[in-house]
C-alpha cells in the first residue's frame, strides 16, 4: 500500500470498527450499513464512509457492507494479518496484568518475553512466560522478531529502557511510564497516562456544563 495522509483518530476510529465486525461476524450477521456501524460505535454514518474511503471504495450503495470481506480490509490495513511478538519491560502490577490481557492475543500481538532488573521478580512465571533480566532482552528480540517494545517500568528507568529498545532496532514502542522519552525521529512511540485520561475526566465534569450552557 502507497503511504496515506491518514488521520491519527481515522486509524484509532477503524480499529474500533474493526473489532466491531469482529462481534457481528461472531454473531453470524452477514451485512451491515454504514448506518449501523455508526450506531454500534457512536459516531456519525457520514464519518463511517469518510473514514472509509481514505482506503478505497467498500459496499454497494443501497445494500451495504459484507461483514467478512470488510472485516478482512480493516484487518489488512492496520496490518493485523501477520503475528506481532512483543518484548515487554517491568513485571509488576501493571506488566502482569499487560501479560494476562486476552485482547492482545485475539488481535494477533503476543508478549513473547518479558524482563525487569529486580531480582525478586526474576524467574517468576506469568501466564507461560518466565521473567528475564533485562541484560536478556536484546538476544530475544533478535531470536524472535520483535519489533513492538512496552515500557512499564517506573518513570526513573523509562528512558534506559527505551534506550536499549532503540540500540536493539525496535521502531514502535507502547510507553506505560508517566515521562515523554527521547527517542529518534524514526521510531513511533504511543504514551498511555492513565493519569493524564482521568484528569481530562475530572476536568470535563468540572466544565462541561459550562461549555454546553455556551453552545
Amino acid at each position: 500500500m502507497k503511504t496515506l495522509r491518514v488521520p491519527e483518530a481515522t486509524v484509532t476510529r477503524l480499529s474500533i470498527y474493526s473489532r466491531f465486525l469482529e462481534r457481528l461476524d461472531r454473531n453470524g450477521v452477514t451485512s451491515v450499513s454504514s448506518g449501523e456501524i455508526a450506531e454500534g460505535v457512536g459516531v456519525s454514518p457520514a464519518q463511517v464512509r469518510k473514514d472509509l474511503a481514505y482506503f478505497g471504495e467498500f459496499g454497494t450503495r443501497g445494500v451495504g457492507y459484507n461483514v467478512k470481506d470488510l472485516m478482512h480490509y480493516t484487518m489488512k490495513i492496520l496490518n493485523l494479518t501477520q503475528p506481532w511478538p512483543m518484548a515487554l519491560a517491568g513485571a509488576g502490577n501493571l506488566g502482569t496484568a499487560l501479560c494476562t490481557y486476552r485482547n492482545f492475543r485475539e488481535r494477533g500481538f503476543a508478549i513473547v518475553g518479558v524482563f525487569d532488573n529486580d531480582l525478586t521478580k526474576i524467574g517468576k512465571r506469568i501466564e507461560d512466560l518466565t521473567v528475564q533480566p533485562l541484560e536478556e532482552m536484546p538476544q530475544v528480540i533478535k531470536q524472535r522478531g520483535i519489533r513492538i517494545g512496552i515500557i512499564a517500568v517506573p518513570t526513573r528507568a523509562a528512558q534506559e529502557v527505551a534506550d536499549l529498545m532503540v540500540r536493539n532496532h525496535l521502531k514502535a514502542i507502547l510507553n506505560f511510564a508517566p515521562i515523554a522519552l527521547n527517542v529518534p525521529e524514526d521510531v513511533m512511540i504511543r504514551n498511555v497516562d492513565l493519569s493524564v485520561s482521568l484528569e481530562v475526566l475530572t476536568f470535563n465534569l468540572k466544565y462541561r456544563g459550562t461549555y454546553e450552557s455556551e453552545e
